[in-house]
């Protein structure tokens, strides 16, 4: 048996290791294409933005100082801090409602999900500081409703909840589903606190702190609820199967099959009673948290493309639930191999895909498109270059525009324009702001998103406005296709090949656009 000691040994040796790891895939990848259009959260806060609400922007400008260190590594330092204190948070979680075994379980089971190590504690996205708040706000509800005692410890713990989800749906708007899943649970498992003040004002703490979301929204037309409810209404879609087994594939593997599996098993053993290896309220209580948001994204993929990451924080949540069962069968010495071996198969898995995937971004052993030998096609297929590749495309367009300084053919007040949020954020992170060049977007709002008020804060357009458009062969549109009605003239001003391990991998090419003779529409529709 494992004493508590050698199990904290091993947690913090845990962290320590995924934290060091962490840091490394950090340091060596660029940013990918949301993590670097939430760097814009941070240089330009607001109270919500067109996508998200505001914390991801808020956790970039904590950890960068406020984008006084703005590498890689510290546009991304809140996600590792954060996964690194995740690891402690579910271990407390499944020592409350288990033992110390079940928390080291639940902590390793965290580390080698996908998901949580990988998307939501490497990258910088939503979810970093969103997963943060909910196991924050699942560990303070289990202690508040799990002893089915209303109390004053309890009301305590069910308010300090209450600001969690408020904290996490300020991160992204799922975290809603903690309070659904509470209610749920309160109605039929536990009523008495029907009766307590408390939850109705952890409630109200929860709506206070989303407040300035709402009110964002309420001074622009409700655009961002508006969007995220586009993207899963239901209204005018036909049936798409094909969506359905991609979400459920991509929900298998992003949050590791192994990992899948045992919580499934551990699920249809207490189901089967046939192990009492946790409380009826607990798991309950973690069933009615999780449960309900993979069930509504599952029913959405029926009909509407969605993303396997969405239902992340579920799966994080039903760990708990598999670690609580292992360290049961443990103790009982029941399904060695199952334990040794699925354990150690999720450690295996992940860091397959770790190495893999750092050695797929920057040498590209993988190449999708190597028969693909179309000038403005090449690269297409490779998704691993959406991380590859923008430190050389800001050194040949900074010799082009140098060259073009020097020659006078341009004005040093010359923009960047992009024709949507992606690529106009990588372009704007690694081309532009090095040069001290601004960076604007014209399209329609689904199309540049948030930088339709980027647009109005960096001074926005005027007649006789000269430009870049810089496209690649990974994504190649003409600018005259796009621009021709807003310019007198678009010309080619160069192109260079961007190359990984020796190979050929990419083409860029620039454009000069210049004497603007229409201003773009600036209305928000």
């Amino acid at each position: 048996m494992l004493t508590d000691k050698r199990i904290n040994t091993a947690l913090f040796f845990l962290m320590g290791i995924s934290a060091i790891i962490r840091a490394i895939l950090a340091s060596n990848l660029d940013l990918g294409n949301d993590e670097v259009y939430y760097w814009t959260y941070a240089l330009y806060p607001d109270w919500s933005h067109f996508d998200h609400p505001p914390m991801v922007g808020f956790t970039i400008q904590l950890f960068s100082f406020n984008l006084l260190f703005d590498s890689e590594f510290f546009i991304r330092l809140g996600a590792i801090v954060f996964g690194t204190l995740n690891t402690l948070i579910i271990f407390r979680i499944g020592q409350k409602i288990k033992d110390s075994l079940a928390g080291l379980y639940a902590a390793i089971l965290y580390n080698t999900s996908i998901y949580s190590f990988i998307i939501a504690g490497t990258f910088i996205l939503p979810d970093s500081p969103q997963l943060f708040f909910w196991l924050l706000a699942i560990l303070f509800a289990l202690k508040a409703l799990s002893s089915g005692e209303v109390q004053i410890e309890n009301k305590k713990d069910l308010l300090l909840a209450g600001l969690f989800i408020g904290l996490g749906m300020l991160s992204k708007y799922t975290t809603v589903f903690i309070w659904f899943g509470i209610g749920g649970y309160i109605l039929f498992n536990n009523r008495k606190w029907l009766k307590s003040f408390s939850l109705y004002a952890s409630v109200f703490i929860s709506l206070m702190l989303f407040f300035p979301v709402i009110w964002w929204n309420m001074q622009n037309d409700f655009i961002s609820l508006a969007f995220q409810g586009g993207r899963v209404s239901l209204l005018d879609s036909s049936l798409r199967p094909d969506f359905l087994l991609t979400e459920i594939l991509g929900e298998f593997f992003y949050n590791n099959p192994v990992n899948v599996v045992l919580a499934i098993m551990a699920i249809w053993a207490f189901v089967k009673k046939k192990d009492g290896f946790m409380g009826k309220k607990p798991f309950h209580l973690i069933m009615w948290t999780s449960i309900p948001l993979i069930l509504v994204f599952i029913l959405f993929s029926l009909f509407r493309r969605t993303l396997p990451h969405w239902t992340g924080p579920a799966y994080v949540t039903l760990n708990i639930v598999a670690a609580s069962w292992l360290s049961s069968v443990s103790e009982k010495r029941e399904y060695p191999f199952m334990i040794l071996g699925q354990l150690r198969y999720a450690i295996y898995l992940i860091l397959l895909i770790v190495v893999a995937g750092l050695f797929q971004v920057n040498c590209g052993f993988i190449n999708p498109d190597a028969k693909n030998t179309a000038e403005k096609e090449l690269g297409k297929k490779d998704i691993s270059l959406d991380l590859y590749g923008w430190e050389q495309i800001s050194e040949g367009f900074t010799k082009i525009f140098e060259k073009d300084l020097i020659a006078r053919r341009m004005g040093e007040n010359a923009v960047i324009i992009s024709n949507r949020w992606f690529p106009a954020a990588n372009l704007d992170y690694y081309v532009a702001r090095p040069l001290g060049l601004n960076l604007l977007a014209i399209g329609d709002l689904g199309q540049i998103h948030k930088y339709h008020w980027i647009n109005k804060d960096r001074g926005g357009f005027s007649l006789g406005m000269e430009a870049y458009y810089i496209t690649t062969s990974r994504d190649f549109t003409d600018p005259n296709t796009l621009y021709k009605n807003y310019f007198e003239s678009i010309e080619a001003a160069g192109e260079f090949p961007i190359s990984r391990c020796g190979k050929h991998v990419m083409n860029v090419f620039v454009y000069r656009m210049q004497g603007m003779k229409r201003i773009p529409d600036s209305r928000l529709e």
